[in-house]
């Protein structure tokens, strides 16, 4: 009888290499309802001995990641181009990209019921031409292809608001906090408000563009300022 066993542990070793990713082990957000963020852990270690628990969690895992459906839809070809990088394309700009639409994801379960309550009304990836589609307000930007991640509004103010999240560091840090200090420095002399929300592990090696920013914006935030209530009485502040 073949060790059916082994050949599970050998597969369940190799997910994370199926993710284009180096790390073994997984802290992931599963639920952040109300502002309370609840996380899972995965670990892809190596061992011996696999647990029914094991097995569905490993399976569960990538399942909701969507390397299964391209097995099963026959999407890869050939599994040695895809592991090297050929057909999973997965650069630092599309990691860099793929946490900043969880971010908005997340920023956006915050802001809704700020904005029910409050009986605001908000719009995301907010251009000039949306805004003014949607509220008649002539949105002055710095740049055509502008797009904010929230815009809300209360009469004919508004607020603006961007949001990214960054796990890893870089240039790109100190070149994005350069960036909102002028963003802010533009939409404050237009009369509108703005709130950056900005957070991960990233920012530990980039403190001191972060503190500049942080020194020259009015408001720049992390998700548990916005989870303690500073996001609504900023928006509050910015619009009443």
């Amino acid at each position: 009888m073949k060790n059916y066993g082994m050949y599970k542990i050998a597969l369940i070793r190799i997910i994370p290499i199926l993710l284009a990713c180096r790390e073994k082990s997984f802290k992931i957000l599963t639920d952040f309802t109300g502002g309370k963020f609840t996380y899972e852990d995965f670990r892809f270690t190596v061992q011996n001995v696999l647990s029914d628990e094991d097995i569905e969690k490993a399976y569960r895992f990538a399942d909701n990641t969507g390397i299964l459906s391209l097995f099963r839809q026959k999407s890869i070809k050939n599994i040695v181009d895809y592991v090297i990088g050929v057909e999973v394309g997965l650069d630092s700009n599309g990691r860099k990209n793929r946490g900043g639409t969880t971010m908005e994801s997340i920023v956006e379960g915050l802001l809704k019921p700020i904005c029910s309550t409050n009986k605001l009304d908000y719009i995301t990836q907010a251009t000039a031409r949306r805004v003014r589609a949607k509220w008649g307000i002539d949105l002055k930007v710095d740049k055509s292809s502008r797009r904010f991640d929230f815009a809300i509004r209360y009469n004919d103010n508004l607020c603006l608001i961007e949001t990214n999240y960054y796990g890893g560091g870089g240039s790109k840090l100190k070149a994005t906090a350069g960036e909102y200090k002028a963003l802010f420095d533009f939409i404050k002399a237009n009369g509108h408000g703005f709130i950056w929300i900005t957070d991960g592990a990233g920012w530990k090696a980039t403190l001191r563009p972060l503190e500049e920013t942080f020194n020259h914006i009015d408001y720049t935030l992390n998700l548990n300022m916005v989870c303690n209530g500073v996001l609504e009485k900023l928006v509050k502040e910015l619009l009443y």
